[in-house]
């Protein structure tokens, strides 16, 4: 597994998340299936990188 992602029960439920942050795998990639880019998650989340978006999708093939 990435170790971009991690998963941790005390964070959005244990569900698999960015670097323990609070952006759970699934909410990226509902983003990028209802139209966002990959420039348009960085723009609006500053605080993470094109790498995350690399490592859900990864994550999720």
């Amino acid at each position: 597994m990435n170790p971009l992602i991690t998963i941790n029960p005390d964070i959005c439920h244990g569900k698999p998340c960015i670097r323990g942050l609070r952006y759970p795998v699934e909410s990226v990639l509902e983003w990028l299936a209802s139209g966002m880019t990959v420039d348009d998650i960085l723009s609006d989340y500053e605080d993470l990188n094109r790498e995350d978006i690399l490592a859900v999708l990864s994550y999720a093939a």
